[in-house]
């Protein structure tokens, strides 16, 4: 399993913060057609539980820490997000969890397409299937 993390260019102004930027097609490996974000989650929370047949995604942790864990039905991986400038390419085709490590952490997600229900697999058995991984 191949994770590709990247790293934002960030500038910082002395007393102002610092600002975190990424660009569709330089910094990640596709256009980006649709962005959301989660917030609000207590510590222990578990989200995900699904894999997308072709949507392609970069994940980030603005405020918080995420542990994402990743499935090819092969390998598993985790990846802590605690870093605003550190981003996470998931491609389509990986089984992905999000726990929140911290109360009140905000995922952000960047989408090469817009929704649709059928990319979504949401039965992992079905996953492995897709994959074509015998259990």
């Amino acid at each position: 399993m191949i994770i590709q993390t990247i790293h934002m260019k960030s500038v910082t102004a002395e007393g102002q913060g610092t600002l975190s930027v990424f660009e569709a097609s330089r910094d990640v490996p596709f256009d980006i057609k649709r962005i959301y974000y989660i917030h609000g989650a207590p510590q222990g929370t578990q989200r995900g539980g699904h894999a997308h047949k072709a949507l392609r995604q970069v994940l980030w942790c603005p405020y918080g820490s995420i542990l994402i864990r990743l499935d090819d039905g092969h390998e598993k991986s985790e990846v802590l997000l605690n870093d605003p400038a550190k981003g996470l390419i998931v491609e389509h085709n990986m089984w992905r969890e999000m726990i929140w490590q911290q109360e009140n952490s905000v995922l952000c997600v960047a989408a090469d397409s817009y929704y649709e229900a059928e990319d979504y697999i949401r039965d992992y058995d079905e996953f492995l299937k897709h994959m074509g991984v015998e259990k």
